[in-house]
């Protein structure tokens, strides 16, 4: 009677998840956005705007960018993510660059423990897209600029590092949960109709065959090629020195200039001073105006009505909804 009481409760328990994640998601869908017009918008109708943190010549100019939190897509669309990364908003951010060519120079900071490979991948072609139009380019690193924010840093020409960042991490990394036998032991069965053998591979409520981990693992195995490629073209490195160092493990900021990954140990102002240097002249520093949700033209954050936990639960549930996926992700 007790098991079934509890095979009930979490039953009852997986049902309201469920309702949560879909009101969730009807939230920050585009048919919610596009519905709400008027009285819920974002500030950004126009664009990034700039505000001068450096006074200085506007015909040359350096933009400071940043890239703080786990590299992924949609979260600025998340009434409960408001701040953080907001990829939409640094590509916006990267195209204005771009197009601006009173901008000669770009100082980025990175602290991020990585993130996804589709939206590391975008970033790095726009940097390089950057340097094309003949705009410098210089990483300075925070406390962590791991796996995908060493991926996006590789382009730089210069990177600077400090004595205490972690960087390195350099890999692929898939994961997912099996609770197969926990729900088994509390009598909770799940039905999956499927069209093919491999249609639910990863599937949280079955053991991973030696086939699902073949297919899964040649994607790893090609997404990490793609890394090594970028560190052997950003760094000026052979795929196989590159190789060598890029078996996943974290490096200290000084490990990192020793092995040839960072090119100085300094903080955001060396880099940037040396930056100015490069530019030339007293070039004018501008930042751009993160965007949000807005109520009426008011900005709001959904987060500040509800409990920490309670927030960081949520965020949990939103990135699970988007099942597993290739990252390139330091994990503790």
């Amino acid at each position: 009677m007790k098991k079934r009481l509890i095979a009930v409760g979490i039953a009852g328990g997986l049902l309201i998840i469920a309702i949560l994640i879909q009101s969730i998601s009807f939230l920050t869908s585009s048919t919610f956005t596009e519905s709400s017009q008027g009285l819920f918008g974002r500030d950004d109708a126009e664009g990034p705007t700039e505000e001068v943190i450096e006074s200085g010549s506007s015909s040359n100019r350096i933009a400071r960018i940043s890239v703080e939190g786990t590299i992924m897509s949609g979260q600025g669309s998340n009434p409960f993510m408001s701040e953080g990364y907001n990829h939409e908003a640094l590509m916006e951010q990267l195209e204005a660059i771009k197009e601006d060519s009173t901008i000669d120079g770009v100082l980025m900071y990175v602290n991020s423990p990585g993130g996804g490979v589709f939206e590391s991948a975008e970033i790095h072609d726009k940097l390089n897209e950057l340097k094309e139009e003949d705009k410098s380019l210089y990483v300075s690193m925070g406390g962590m600029a791991a796996s995908g924010g060493y991926y996006i840093s590789a382009p730089a020409d210069q990177i600077y590092a400090s004595e205490e960042t972690f960087t390195g991490s350099l890999g692929v990394i898939m994961e997912s949960v099996n609770y197969e036998e926990l729900a088994d032991e509390y009598g909770v069965e799940f039905n999956t109709i499927k069209s093919g053998e491999f249609k639910d591979i990863m599937s949280p409520t079955r053991e991973m065959t030696e086939e699902d981990e073949e297919i899964l693992q040649t994607l790893v195995d090609e997404s990490y090629e793609g890394f090594v490629d970028v560190i052997s073209e950003g760094r000026g490195m052979s795929e196989d020195e590159v190789r060598e160092i890029a078996d996943g493990r974290i490096y200290s900021g000084q490990q990192a200039a020793d092995n040839g990954l960072v090119d100085n140990i300094g903080f955001e102002e060396d880099a940037m001073n040396a930056l100015k240097e490069e530019v030339g002249g007293s070039p004018e520093v501008i930042e751009y105006n993160p965007s949000g949700e807005t109520f009426f033209g008011v900005p709001i954050d959904v987060r500040s009505f509800l409990p920490t936990s309670e927030v960081k639960w949520v965020n949990e549930l939103i990135e699970q909804r988007q099942g597993p996926r290739l990252m390139y992700m330091y994990s503790e």
